[in-house]
């Protein structure tokens, strides 16, 4: 198939393709549609509209607020109790569907896999849910005595005018214990982002910076990793093989008691750059730790960014210890590479993933030898594509706006600069801390561009395209390999993992390899193709 997706790409003017798409739209969202695609083109600046409204009617990938708070945040800290106020139904879809794995610490708490909801019915929607809530904290509190509980409002809640803040508040005088409200009511934001930013405020406020516990050595924050299928601890493991000591991860695997020591740590690592570039500045203006963007995603993408630690923490014996790291588990991970590189080169990829998967995966493929010919994110913010320089000129929207913005500034007490700022305005200038230069920089020249893809345009561009697998979300998996193109799902793995790492790239090149190469998807007639559809036809008098 592979040949076959490369002729169309090449016969194929990308910038009438999209134009072709958006015409099937009417007039109006055909004009704010076009305005969310484009065609690489490194010779000249490029801007892309994301980050507001998706238009009613067009079905697309997003999550709600309430999704990106409980459901990518909050929810993967392990010794944390999550209780959701809502329907069962906003609780049980939050629950374990992204694979956040997670362990014990020595005190034996993990409740990951515990669903916890007040399972709000008409009653608790007429009269208040408020009692119910109180009730349902108690009740957890006396069956798991959890160091902390975290409390997430759904739709209703906001609409009925539960007030979440206010129990929090009794609840945590009452038991003894940190019980933390969040108002993340699935309409707020136009997409999961709102849900980030407003975990970021609640875990920086009520969680980070509360106990003065240091550790020795090169200590770092791992910040937007989530565990997905193991990912985190296969970092850990290359980190701990360099001498480089994870104080925290926010928030796969996560620990209430680590957060709370986080603000001792030298360095902040933002893989996921919008699920948590909030508290990575808010960290380093309180506490003064710079971040660095990482991408431990890819064999060359791992490398490179335990080079850039290295770079940071300028130590000669750390720096040579890395590069013997990197030049064995690079060895190791190249060999179990090659022979599925062998027959994936030249094949082409399309990747629609939330946070900053869709730019992460690209270094992967590479490692492959294949192309992502289409990319584009669910959530993401123009930084996210263009890169941080584009942050000063953005305006701040109605919508935006439902977010409550907290001041923060250096704390008295423990602000602490990890490095002169002679160093640290030199660093900058490199562009090792506080930058990221965005996705669509680091795209091929002619690649596509899409934000907040419909299935529309996803199967239009499947169509046109032809490519030889598609990483994206749950909702459109299947309808993907009914079309008979393999679909990875890259936000719960499908059930396997780790793919971070020297390891987890091995694992990923097996996986595709069997995917790609599988002869079931030539054998494949769509459901539509079998029985002629129905038409309408002129009455006949």
């Amino acid at each position: 198939m592979s040949e076959q997706a490369l002729s169309n790409i090449s016969r194929i003017n990308p910038e009438d393709l999209l134009e072709e798409i958006v015409r099937s739209y009417p007039t109006k969202v055909a004009r704010k549609r076009r305005n969310h695609m484009l065609v690489r083109n490194p010779d000249e600046p490029q801007q892309i509209q994301a980050n507001v409204r998706t238009v009613p009617g067009i079905i697309t990938q997003r999550g709600c607020c309430y999704a990106g708070c409980k459901g990518v945040v909050i929810g993967p800290i392990v010794d944390m109790v999550h209780i959701v106020h809502g329907p069962i139904g906003c609780s049980y879809y939050s629950w374990m569907t992204r694979r956040n794995l997670g362990k014990a610490r020595e005190d034996g708490q993990n409740y990951l896999q515990y669903c916890f909801s007040t399972d709000m019915q008409e009653e608790n929607i007429i009269f208040g849910g408020e009692k119910k809530l109180m009730a349902a904290v108690e009740e957890a509190y006396e069956i798991f005595h959890p160091k902390a509980v975290s409390i997430h409002a759904t739709c209703p809640v906001g609409l009925i005018g539960d007030d979440i803040q206010h129990v929090a508040k009794m609840m945590s005088e009452k038991l003894g214990i940190d019980i933390i409200a969040f108002n993340c009511e699935g309409y707020r934001g136009v997409s999961q982002s709102a849900g980030h930013h407003i975990a970021n405020n609640g875990l920086f406020e009520k969680v980070v910076g509360k106990d003065d516990i240091e550790e020795e050595g090169f200590t770092v924050n791992c910040l937007g990793e989530y565990n997905i299928g193991g990912d985190a601890w296969e970092i850990e493991r290359v980190l701990e093989r360099c001498g480089i000591k994870v104080m925290s991860t926010f928030s796969g695997n996560g620990s209430y008691d680590e957060m709370r020591r986080a603000h001792m740590a030298s360095l902040n690592l933002v893989q996921c750059h919008r699920s948590i570039n909030y508290m990575a500045e808010m960290m380093e203006t309180a506490y003064g730790i710079p971040w660095i963007k990482v991408n431990f995603i890819g064999v060359k993408a791992m490398s490179k960014s335990l080079r850039k630690i290295a770079q940071f923490f300028d130590d000669p014996a750390l720096t040579e210890r890395v590069e013997k790291v990197i030049a064995e588990e690079e060895e190791r991970a190249l060999k179990g590479i090659e022979p599925h590189r062998e027959r994936l080169d030249g094949k082409t990829a399309f990747l629609f993933v939330g946070g900053s998967r869709a730019h992460h995966y690209q270094d992967l493929f590479r490692d492959l030898g294949m192309k992502t010919v289409v990319a584009g994110y669910e959530f993401g913010h123009r930084d996210d594509y263009e890169g941080r320089q584009v942050l000063p000129n953005l305006k701040l929207d109605a919508d935006s706006k439902n977010i409550p913005e907290i001041e923060v500034r250096p704390d008295p007490e423990r602000y602490r600069p990890r490095k002169s700022p002679e160093v640290l305005e030199e660093l900058k200038r490199k562009g090792l801390i506080d930058n990221y230069e965005g996705m669509i920089p680091d795209m091929e020249k002619g690649s596509i561009v899409v934000d907040d893809i419909s299935h529309f345009e996803l199967e239009r561009l499947i169509e046109t395209l032809k490519p030889d697998i598609v990483c994206s979300g749950i909702k459109d998996k299947y309808v993907i390999q009914k079309m008979g193109v393999p679909s990875k799902q890259l936000h719960s793995y499908d059930y396997s993992g780790p793919y971070a790492g020297y390891e987890g790239a091995v694992n990923f090149a097996r996986e595709i390899d069997m995917l790609v190469n599988s002869p079931a998807w030539s054998m494949i007639t769509a459901p539509w193709e079998k029985t002629p559809l129905l038409k309408a036809v002129p009455n006949k008098v």
